[in-house]
């Protein structure tokens, strides 16, 4: 920390707050007064506390700070233009078409770790970075400045819970606590005690402070790392202080001021505002940068053709390979990894492994937050319970996250444990996140060629990994790249789609066929998203045009889509079969058999065509 003249924090926090104003009534619409209850904290951070180089917001050393309130975002880029980076005339261009000084805070910004304004998410990332700076053996620390509404969710309780576990004491919470929500008043107002008995269950250290006032403000951030505990600062703020009108006033979220009231806003401020331009701070210690560079290769693979392994598990066995010769690799896990296979990697390196237990949406957050610090997450558990986490996931797309997430025991191929525990609608919630890669082995060597692509691939993977044994039917020198698809089997009647388990029922269909004397070309279609579309379309050419597509997987947004979806141009007809109906219980086979995905089923529809 830098000793730093209260008086010109003060001075700083209003100017803050003259140009969130500024910056909103340009825009007309945004925060001015969600900007305004936190200017105090924003001031004290950037200005008296945090370590951090302002020429240079990528510095692997650098303080955190994550805004989860994120539609206070005009504060955030203010404190950006009071310490150099940002030209001041910039500001006034906020959500503008053209602007990287968007809405809510994106990573087209610099000085922004991923995406917020979805509320809730801020902190679990936060746990993420605070894990990543224990594994690097760096000492910065995470600010995750939250909003009392979003306090609601249950996924900030998610990641409380395991920030107290692991003893975060890098990790900072401060929560806005400016009593007025949206709509109306916040559960609690300004019974702050209530938040702090909540932070104190979970294992953190709670303080109390006066939002407004400066001097408390330093003070409590100097206790920073004094025990063992994540610290929650509980902040009693008011909504639009330091404008008369505005503060504490019900009925102005995201509104923002005309001309002349911000004019008058402004007029109450300036005369005790003062810029931060050369104001000095203090800048973060020059510990080595860790080495997240990939790897030259990985170790070859060591299947024989014939052997029996469920892709589930060759997802395991790729993770612990591949994290031999990969130290950026770590993984994170939803108390399932024996199950996911995750837990090879769990006993080999448990410095770089994180048992998020169930809390699948902190689990996604969590490792979107390693991501942002260089690493390659990997975080699995069921496919179906992934979608507890589906906003995560669509919030990390727009962070254009490095985020790689195993999703096990897909379909009615896992049998007797029931509908909900049968992940059937994966394909298409993944495929519908910006930016996605999807795949969907079928053997125990594509699985493992695929998680190496995706290490080594930036962005979100969906791997999609299957209960059942199965054959292992391709070489350990087969590639896989993204986009491509293997043709099996050569026909001139029709062309069969398929995809982990139902590949193998395409291929006994083909021999069925065969043996009556009818050719049918099958493809493996082990990338979804994006699709090998040329080798499909290619095979649907050579077959009078039909192509039939088979998965384990409801009909709407799944393969039968996808394919359809990129063939629809080339007037191919794609007929589908999947699973049409709610599933129960049952023995893989008999419920393969009864929603038409089996070899008989693709026989009976090759004959019908």
């Amino acid at each position: 920390m830098i000793d730093t003249d209260i008086e010109l924090l003060k001075g700083i926090a209003n100017q803050l707050r003259i140009h969130s104003i500024n910056a909103t009534t340009a825009a007309g619409s945004g925060h001015p007064t969600s900007c305004c209850s936190a200017a105090d904290i924003v001031a004290a951070l950037f200005f008296g506390y945090m370590k951090y180089d302002p020429k240079n917001p990528h510095f692997h050393n650098n303080d955190r700070f994550i805004l989860s309130k994120g539609h206070a975002a005009p504060l955030l880029y203010a404190a950006w233009v009071e310490n150099g980076f940002i030209p001041a005339p910039e500001i006034l261009k906020l959500r503008t078409f053209g602007s990287d000084l968007e809405g809510h805070p994106t990573p087209r910004l610099p000085f922004v770790d991923v995406a917020t304004g979805s509320l809730g998410q801020g902190l679990s990332v936060g746990v993420g970075m605070a894990l990543a700076a224990r594994l690097d053996n760096l000492d910065y620390n995470t600010y995750v400045l939250l909003g009392d509404g979003e306090i609601a969710e249950g996924s900030v309780w998610e990641a409380a819970s395991l920030a107290g576990v692991n003893k975060l004491n890098n990790l900072i919470a401060i929560v806005d606590a400016n009593r007025l929500g949206q709509s109306q008043e916040t559960a609690f107002g300004h019974h702050i005690e209530v938040y702090c008995d909540r932070f104190n269950a979970f294992g953190w250290r709670v303080e109390t402070i006066d939002g407004h006032d400066i001097e408390e403000i330093v003070e409590v951030l100097s206790g920073i790392g004094l025990d063992d505990k994540p610290l929650a600062i509980v902040a009693k703020t008011y909504k639009g202080a330091g404008v008369s009108f505005l503060q504490d006033k019900d009925g102005w979220h995201g509104k923002p001021l005309n001309k002349e009231e911000a004019a008058k806003a402004v007029s109450e401020l300036q005369p005790s505002s003062k810029s931060g331009i050369g104001v000095e701070i203090a800048r973060p210690n020059p510990l080595p940068a860790p080495d997240n560079s990939p790897p030259a290769g990985y170790p070859p693979l060591n299947y024989k053709p014939g052997d029996s392994v469920a892709t589930r598990e060759a997802y395991g066995n790729a993770l612990l390979r591949i994290g031999e010769a990969d130290k950026r690799v770590i993984a994170v896990d939803g108390d399932t990894k024996n199950s996911t296979y995750a837990e090879k990697f769990f006993k080999k390196f448990p410095n770089r492994s994180t048992e998020g237990y169930i809390a699948e949406q902190n689990m996604i957050g969590v490792a979107t937050g390693f991501g942002a610090r260089g690493k390659v997450p990997f975080a699995s558990t069921f496919a179906c319970f992934l979608s507890r986490g589906f906003d995560q996931v669509r919030v990390a797309g727009i962070s254009q996250a490095n985020l790689k997430l195993a999703g096990s025991h897909v379909g009615v191929s896992i049998g007797e444990d029931g509908p909900s525990q049968m992940a059937l609608e994966d394909l298409a919630s993944f495929r519908a996140i910006a930016g996605s890669i999807v795949l969907y082995p079928a053997d125990a060597v594509a699985t493992e060629k695929l998680v190496e692509q995706a290490a080594l691939g930036k962005g979100i993977y969906f791997l999609r990994t299957s209960r059942p044994k199965t054959p292992v039917i391709y070489n350990n020198d087969e590639s896989f790249p993204i986009g491509g698809a293997k043709v099996l089997r050569t026909g001139d009647k029709a062309t069969v789609v398929a995809a982990g388990v139902t590949l193998f029922e395409a291929l006994k269909a083909a021999d069925t066929l065969k043996n009556e004397g009818i050719g049918i070309t099958v493809i493996d279609a082990y990338s979804i998203k994006p699709l090998g579309k040329k080798e499909i379309l290619d095979a649907a050419r050579k077959t009078n045009s039909t192509v039939i597509t088979v998965e384990d997987h409801y009909p709407e947004g799944g393969l039968g889509d996808a394919v359809a979806g990129e063939l629809s141009v080339e007037g191919i007809k794609v007929h589908k079969l999947a699973v049409n109906g709610l599933p129960r219980s049952g023995k893989a086979a008999e419920l393969m058999a009864h929603f038409e995905i089996d070899a008989a089923a693709i026989v009976k529809k090759v004959k019908a065509l």
